[in-house]
């Protein structure tokens, strides 16, 4: 598909750079789908109602399920001094994933600074007790400014290292706009983190409060845990003309044998699954065979979902508002129709709702 038809304009102002607080409070907008009836076509036009993230279960049904992704976001962004025959540069990096023990690949910015051999000397204002004794080598340059940096340390001593000198990676569109801070560290991570992995935080889950997990809980709405080490390409735009030249960068998912038995189950019931995210919305369409079953699954994934796939899993999704041309508005595009998802993100405009990583949430019913 041409990636124009993915396109829109939004006003810089509408791109949040804080959350809201407390954090059910942000706005969401609630889209259903037109629907189809048998011989009849599509029946009445998209129904947008503007309501709140802690309105979320009076939305759902008893016995429906949330899927929640338990990844953990490291603080991958380091800035570092490129060495190279006397002379030094300043280079700042978001590391986006881990090769092995001592090896990771990267975003630089500047990267035409780089080339391969140079030593990259890493420290933090402020950071005294790792500063200088942590050093990497850029071993291999890619495409789009990505580099691969081996590190003077590995396994844990440099997982250490990272956590001491990092920054929160936040997305280029708040950090271009300011620097990360120690409020960060809190602000860009969910309440289901558990295991450390993620580059970018699932960012439709920054909204859930054990308050609002308690209301879901007491109308008998059941929560599920899968994970997705979430990578820093999920949130680039698609700078090819076609969707068919685009390449997804692979992300490593979980899904176990008791979840996926317990999604099952809530399947047969003829209950929903709702993802929270389109991280989690990705790995459960990963696992599920073209019968709708969803199977145990530890491995990477590049799924990319564009209008025209037929879902297999998931029924509804929570999600934030997501850039033009990228390939998460592409998935909702696809998630509830791609005329619906223009019309949404055309009223959220015009409502002043906020965007992206720490802006507002759309609850999308799946287009049938």
């Amino acid at each position: 598909m041409r990636t124009d038809l993915f396109d829109f304009d939004l006003p810089d102002e509408l791109i949040a750079l804080r959350p809201a607080e407390p954090r059910d409070a942000a706005r969401m907008l609630v889209v259903r789908p037109p629907y189809r009836v048998p011989g009849q076509g599509w029946v009445s036009p998209p129904v947008l109602e503007d309501r709140i993230v802690r309105d979320l279960p009076s939305l759902l049904a008893t016995g429906d399920a949330l899927v929640v992704n338990d990844t953990k976001v490291i603080p991958a962004a380091l800035e570092g001094m490129r060495k190279r025959n006397g002379h030094v540069a300043r280079v700042a990096f978001n590391l986006i994933k881990r090769v092995d023990e001592s090896r990771w690949r990267a975003f630089a910015r500047p990267a035409k600074r780089l080339e391969v051999g140079d030593r990259v000397v890493f420290q933090a204002e402020g950071r005294v007790c790792l500063a200088g004794s942590l050093s990497a080598t850029v071993t291999e340059k890619l495409d789009a400014g990505e580099v691969e940096l081996a590190f003077s340390l590995h396994s844990a001593f440099l997982d250490e290292a990272i956590a001491v000198l990092g920054d929160m990676p936040l997305p280029p569109y708040i950090a271009l706009k300011r620097a990360p801070d120690d409020s960060d560290r809190a602000s860009y991570q969910t309440m289901f983190a558990a295991r450390e992995g993620a580059v970018a935080a699932p960012t439709a889950a920054l909204h859930f409060t054990p308050a609002l997990m308690a209301s879901l809980e007491a109308r008998g709405i059941t929560r599920h845990t899968i994970t997705l080490h979430v990578g820093a390409g999920t949130f680039l735009p698609v700078k090819a003309d076609d969707t068919d030249a685009h390449k997804m960068h692979s992300e490593w998912g979980e899904i176990t044998e008791e979840t996926a038995a317990a999604l099952n189950d809530v399947k047969r019931r003829g209950n929903r699954i709702v993802a929270i995210g389109t991280t989690a919305l990705r790995v459960l369409e990963s696992a599920a065979d073209p019968h709708g079953q969803i199977r145990p699954f530890s491995d990477e994934t590049a799924i990319f979902i564009t209008p025209g796939y037929r879902f297999r899993a998931v029924d509804a999704l929570l999600t934030n508002f997501h850039l033009p041309r990228s390939t998460l508005f592409m998935l909702v595009g696809a998630f509830a129709g791609l005329d619906t998802m223009h019309s949404a993100y055309r009223h959220a405009i015009r409502e002043r709702y906020r965007f992206y990583s720490y802006g507002d949430a759309s609850l999308l019913y799946r287009a049938v």
